[in-house]
């Protein structure tokens, strides 16, 4: 049913965790299965420099975030934006059709954490 890389993201998550401000924290979720998503970011020069996450949720969606760190570094805000959910679902090798809405789980704590980033924070 999983893919290798999604049960490798779901058993040895990377990033896990939150990061102290300056960090942009957020957190959203998916009203339809309960699924809540804890993304800290900093950036440094206009770049990710660090990413953590915590989920509380589905395999997919603890591998989803797990994979969504990785994905986020290094990254600009205008490229953070530009994803879609494709990209989180190709990162973890594929997801089901029932499994989707992790990929836009995902999606959507990193446009929440573009928007915090540029709406009282400082740009870094």
């Amino acid at each position: 049913m999983y893919s290798a890389r999604l049960l490798d993201h779901f058993q040895n998550p990377r990033n896990v965790g939150e990061l102290p401000p300056p960090a942009v924290t957020v957190s959203v979720s998916n009203p339809a299965c309960g699924d809540i998503l804890r993304l800290s970011v900093e950036f440094r020069e206009g770049r990710v420099a660090e990413a953590r996450y915590k989920t509380r949720g589905c395999t997919a969606s603890i591998a989803a975030g797990s994979a969504l760190t990785e994905l986020l570094i290094g990254k600009t805000a205008a490229e953070i934006a530009a994803l879609r959910p494709e990209d989180v679902e190709d990162a973890v090798g594929g997801l089901s059709a029932e499994s989707k809405h992790a990929a836009q789980l995902a999606l959507d704590a990193a446009r929440a954490v573009v928007r915090g980033a540029t709406i009282g924070h400082e740009k870094r």
